[in-house]
């Protein structure tokens, strides 16, 4: 069976600084059209960081959800950029350290039903403590995390963010990459 859909036409309905907004026409495997809303973003990187069994994550405030998360840290690729670069600097702007080293673990669809994005998710390895570089907007804590209490973070549903609860299995040695 055939399940690809055919672009007619692209429709950009809203162009923002974080992402766009289309609303494109497809013609469906069946012969018939439909309309899809699709999120453009340019994707980002996370990053799993350890040391001393414990797991750098961050907390921090997220608007769609109003409350406040714990994820790995991460940030939005800026147009063109490579994704291993901005992990590189993600995690010293975020948490304050270099890596000499990061891995390309995993590449995530967030939401497939209706944005693009890919997120990757890499292993930081040899870190340097430095200097934290936060944005102007942005307000977060590092904080490490014990691996036991991680397990149970998770298994309370403390810790809901796709990314980090991939990143999070593989750490704790429930999911190998061959």
């Amino acid at each position: 069976m055939e399940f690809e859909e055919k672009t007619v036409k692209k429709n950009t309905l809203y162009t923002g600084k974080i992402l766009n907004l289309r609303k494109d026409d497809v013609l469906l495997p069946n012969g018939k059209s439909a309309v899809r809303e699709v999120i453009e973003h340019h994707g980002g990187s996370s990053i799993l960081a350890e040391k001393d069994g414990k797991i750098l994550l961050v907390r921090q405030f997220r608007y769609p959800y109003g409350e406040v998360i714990y994820e790995i840290p991460a940030g939005k690729l800026n147009l063109g950029e490579d994704a291993r670069a901005a992990a590189f600097r993600e995690l010293e702007e975020e948490c304050g350290y270099k890596a000499e080293k990061m891995e390309e673990l995993f590449s995530v669809y967030p939401s497939p039903a209706y944005t693009e994005e890919v997120i990757r998710i890499f292993k930081a390895e040899g870190l340097k403590k430095t200097e934290m570089h936060l944005d102007e907007d942005e307000f977060l804590a590092p904080v490490w995390v014990e691996k036991g209490e991680l397990k149970e973070m998770i298994k309370s549903g403390e810790i809901k963010d796709g990314k980090t609860l991939i990143a999070l299995l593989y750490a704790i040695g429930d999911i190998k990459k061959d």
